[in-house]
């Protein structure tokens, strides 16, 4: 139900940008839900990255505030992350999600930052 695209290799202070569709679910279902980006690094829990809700109001963890930017466009079921100045601890395989975490997860995006 919820498909991840966008990973890559990137270099140290490289872009990327995510995106998620919430491929079976209708319109008016989606637009009203609290959505977010988590990362899974290996050996390490999952770990929230940024929500939005569906005001559009935002929050980030604390490692990538000032550098990762969530939004949203309800009329696609998209929910996007911008991910700038890239470190090599952004190294992770990325989900979207509700948040709280309801939905089932999908097979994630992975981004690998090397130096």
């Amino acid at each position: 139900q919820l498909v991840e695209s966008g990973g890559g290799s990137v270099p140290t202070g490289g872009s990327l940008r995510l995106s998620c569709r919430a491929s079976r679910m209708i319109t008016s279902t989606f637009s009203p839900l609290t959505m977010a980006w988590y990362r899974q690094a290996p050996g390490k829990q999952r770990e929230l990255v940024a929500t939005i809700t569906g005001g559009r109001d935002t929050n980030y963890g604390d490692p990538v505030k000032g550098r990762f930017t969530i939004a949203r466009d309800n009329s696609r079921k998209t929910v996007s992350l911008t991910m700038n100045n890239l470190k090599p601890e952004d190294t992770a395989v990325y989900y979207c999600n509700q948040n709280p975490p309801e939905l089932p997860w999908g097979q994630g995006t992975q981004v690998t930052v090397h130096s």
